[in-house]
């Protein structure tokens, strides 16, 4: 299966949740992730802000105060790339897709800094390769980093395989509702 019918199909599999699945599955995930002593020891971790029918990170973020989060701002110039703030929740800003972002007047983090990176999928697959939403941010982004990087996403969406190319970036953990699993070479 090609990569944008694998994504139609888990996209839709995803969008016919309700909200209270979702909020549930987001609460299960990040109580997985607060007990893992990977996040437990990091100090700078990457979040995102959910969006749609993704896992929520906002009751990790809630729980875990004193860790420093920062969070993506997606730009188009002069190339598709993805900036890095903290995260402060007063100041947020809705992105033109829809999603919220920090506002850019936050302070800038260097992804150098990062111990840890929650990276969102509509799918992954057991070897770590992600499924996104096809704009390549994060496939551009991940190269630049040598933190931890796990993969969010419902177990329902582990799947056997997911298409890769030869720049398709993968991680190295996937959390979903049945914990945090390592991935497969």
């Amino acid at each position: 299966m090609d990569k944008s019918t694998l994504r139609a199909e888990c996209r839709a599999w995803r969008d016919a949740l309700t909200s209270v699945a979702v909020a549930l599955a987001s609460v299960h995930i990040c109580e997985c992730l607060a007990a893992w002593p990977a996040l437990r020891q990091a100090r700078t971790l990457m979040a995102y802000m959910a969006f749609g029918n993704e896992i929520s990170l906002g009751p990790l973020m809630d729980r875990l105060p004193e860790k420093r989060w920062v969070i993506p701002r997606t730009l188009s110039k002069p190339e598709p790339h993805i900036a890095l703030h903290l995260y402060d929740p007063a100041r947020l800003v809705r992105h033109k897709f829809g999603m919220l972002e920090p506002d850019q007047a936050l302070p800038i983090v260097e992804p150098g800094e990062l111990d840890l990176v929650l990276v969102p999928g509509i799918a992954y697959d057991r070897r770590g390769y992600r499924l996104g939403f096809g704009g390549g941010f994060y496939d551009r982004f991940l190269p630049q980093v040598k933190a931890v990087k796990v993969g969010i996403t419902y177990a329902e969406l582990v799947i056997d395989h997911v298409p890769n190319d030869e720049f398709d970036q993968r991680v190295d953990w996937i959390a979903c509702e049945t914990g945090v699993l390592p991935v497969t070479a």
